[in-house]
């Protein structure tokens, strides 16, 4: 197992650094891959308990787009540059997090993530987001008998 960052996925599949990996259908590119549906899921907008927004019981992307004084999060690009905006640069989840406890930014990410947020942060179901799917992915060329035990066990949990 390989933790890894953001997008990064891909490039450890194609490099042999990985056997398999988590992806997230739309986000990730799973082009030239083997691949298995596990999970669908509704997209949240992570805010700041304290902001007017986080009251709502649902929110829409037009709504969450240009909030004042609360940008959107921005993660980097493939190649490792940033979308323009005028959100902070995220690395990573934990920076997610504090970014957002500290009301510097909002966030869009999979209903799953409410399991790693703190007091400080409220999560508002998004009417209108796209669906994310966690997928299994592995090079195609791949004959291991244990990717293929994997691939069966993550399938029927």
């Amino acid at each position: 197992m390989r933790l890894c960052g953001m997008g990064e996925q891909g490039q450890y599949l194609r490099d042999g650094r990985a056997d398999a990996a988590l992806t997230h259908r739309p986000f990730d590119s799973l082009a030239g891959f083997g691949t298995e549906d596990l999970l669908t899921e509704e997209q949240v907008v992570v805010l700041p308990a304290g902001h007017p927004l986080a009251a709502r019981t649902s929110l829409s992307l037009a709504e969450v787009s240009d909030v004042p004084g609360l940008p959107m999060a921005r993660w980097p690009n493939p190649d490792g540059s940033y979308p323009p905006g005028p959100g902070p640069e995220i690395h990573d989840q934990s920076q997610l997090a504090q970014t957002i406890a500290l009301g510097r930014a909002l966030a869009v990410i999979c209903e799953s993530a409410r399991a790693w947020l703190w007091s400080g942060h409220v999560a508002v179901p998004l009417v209108d987001a796209t669906q994310v799917t966690t997928v299994l992915a592995w090079p195609p060329h791949s004959r291991s008998r244990a990717l293929a035990g994997l691939v069966r066990t993550a399938t029927r949990l």
